[in-house]
């Protein structure tokens, strides 16, 4: 996971600035949408810290094993909430990858970097292809939602958004409930640990 540093300062910054976003859509009224805002922090945060560089800062040996109890526990509770909901499984896939990524990080550096003789191995390649084909299929479904967005107060009239949920109020919740930047902010967090788990 150690890079180059400008690579490597690039996905701190991508990282960072999602777990603030994420942080901005808790302040929704959708209690579903604070809850999943929530371990995105968590995860955008978490990644940030794993991407800073190595000649800058290395965890302790003690982070890795509670970067995987915390992000397993977070599994176990996306996990639970997938009974209402298809969406918690990528929350799963994403918090079964930390706890990877984690569990690489701690073993001998011989395993960081994927040497052996089978080459990639099969679950970081399975991880692989799990986020490229969300992050395609998440950039697809981003562009028609932002045209919708950027035509709907054209085809509205009058005060528009205003019966399908509150203009007025707090400007910060309003922004924490957009479709379309919760996809983005997904996407974002997608490609981030597509660039993590290739330097693996």
């Amino acid at each position: 996971m150690h890079g180059p540093a400008s690579s490597g300062w690039l996905l701190v910054a991508l990282c960072a600035a999602t777990g603030a976003y994420c942080l901005l859509r808790m302040r929704s009224s959708v209690e579903e949408q604070r809850r999943a805002a929530g371990g995105e922090a968590l995860m955008g945060f978490a990644m940030a810290a794993m991407a800073v560089p190595a000649a800058v800062f290395t965890p302790p040996t003690w982070a890795w094993p509670v970067y995987a109890v915390v992000f397993g526990a977070a599994g176990l509770s996306a996990l639970w909430a997938a009974r209402s909901g298809r969406h918690h499984l990528h929350h799963l896939v994403g918090n079964g990858a930390m706890v990877y990524m984690a569990v690489v990080m701690a073993g001998p550096p011989a395993h960081g970097h994927g040497h052996g003789t089978s080459g990639i191995p099969v679950l970081t390649g399975a991880l692989l292809l799990y986020f490229t084909g969300y992050v395609l299929l998440t950039g697809v479904r981003l562009i028609p939602v932002v045209a919708v967005a950027g035509g709907g107060p054209a085809t509205g009239g009058g005060p528009a958004t205003r019966g399908g949920r509150a203009v007025g109020g707090d400007p910060a919740a309003g922004w924490g409930d957009r479709p379309e930047l919760a996809r983005a902010c997904r996407l974002s967090m997608g490609i981030a640990m597509l660039a993590m788990l290739v330097t693996l």
